[in-house]
């Protein structure tokens, strides 16, 4: 199987390392509009690098694995359908919700797969989470307690072109609260908050941000993000339940320094410092799982449509941050014409 990388950056670049160890890939081509960028990693890897992305589909494509930018995300997997090359992208699917409903649009029509990039699905700790709630171990679910927060603040140059700290962060918390439960978000009451670099605020967005989710089952979730966590990179996810919890995160590299004079469980490493040392293994799983959609042997775990409805979330807590009002996600999704994961 031979598979093209879109996009040569830090995600990219560790992308195609995993790519050439995945059974069934022998073959790898990476492409970029930066070409030089594309070159070294090629060298490093000693894979091909494509001068163009039209070259690369030249070579026979198997699948596409796209890693740009965000605003080039829609128009590449475009090109990736009207090419009819199974394709993965990282998430966003697009920067707003009319771009995002195109894609599902089309890739519905085309019938091309199409895998979104939430990596999250793969982990073992929130796949373990997930078994105990679905097969009742836990009795019926009350509250979900999510939290994803960065050590340190992405550059400066980043944040315009991000979507915000709901979009671009909690939108992985939305995804798998989603997936985990079965249910979907009703409403939403959001808060944001600026104590950080004043780049954040210059860029309209927020350093710190909370919600509280209602589900369609009255479940009820807070949802919790910051770019300025300097104990460590943390993302835990509290499943509490009528006759059990799981927490998922919670494990000897979870950074939780204990104010408590008593403690028998202790830290046994480095504390994580990047969203890649910590979804290391979910990563490589993720790809494993596109080499089998792209070769026909199973479905896309993440279709577009899904990441929509994680998107709709992720409009909603905008909006109410913004307006300091609850808002019903019913709203947004009416508001870009009622498409949805359905069908």
């Amino acid at each position: 199987m031979k598979i093209g990388l879109i996009g040569t950056g830090r995600i990219g670049a560790f992308h195609a390392q995993t790519l050439r160890g995945v059974p069934g890939v022998t073959g790898l081509v990476v492409a970029d509009v930066d070409t030089a960028r594309a070159a070294s990693l090629a060298d490093t890897l000693g894979v091909r690098a494509a001068p163009g992305i039209e070259e690369m589909y030249a070579d026979g494509l198997d699948g596409v694995v796209i890693t740009a930018a965000t605003g080039a995300h829609a128009p590449l997997i475009h090109q990736a359908l009207d090419a009819g090359v199974p394709v993965f992208c990282e998430k966003p699917v697009a920067p707003d919700v009319p771009g995002t409903v195109g894609v599902v649009e089309r890739a519905r029509a085309c019938g091309v797969p199409v895998q979104i990039g939430f990596q999250r699905r793969f982990d073992a700790g929130y796949r373990a989470a997930r078994a105990a709630l679905r097969s009742g171990e836990l009795g019926w679910l009350h509250t979900l307690r999510a939290c994803t927060s960065d050590r340190t603040p992405p550059p400066a140059a980043y944040i315009p072109t991000s979507g915000g700290l709901f979009r671009d962060c909690s939108i992985h918390d939305f995804d798998i609260l989603r997936w985990l439960t079965g249910r979907e978000v009703v409403s939403v009451c959001a808060q944001g908050a600026n104590r950080g670099a004043s780049f954040f605020a210059d860029g309209d967005d927020v350093d710190t941000c909370a919600a509280l989710l209602r589900f369609d089952d009255d479940t009820l979730a807070t949802v919790t993000a910051t770019r300025y966590n300097g104990a460590g990179h943390d993302v835990r996810l509290e499943v509490c339940g009528s006759e059990g919890t799981r927490v998922v995160g919670l494990d000897d590299r979870a950074p939780l320094p204990s104010a408590e004079a008593s403690l028998s469980w202790h830290r046994a490493a480095e504390p994580y410092a990047t969203f890649m040392e910590r979804f290391h293994d979910a990563y490589v799983a993720e790809l494993g799982a596109f080499t089998e959609v792209a070769a026909g042997r199973a479905p896309s775990p993440c279709a577009p449509a899904e990441a929509l409805e994680a998107l709709y979330v992720a409009e909603a807590c905008e909006r109410s941050r913004r307006t300091g009002t609850p808002v019903a996600v019913a709203e947004v999704r009416a508001g870009a014409g009622g498409a949805s994961s359905g069908g």
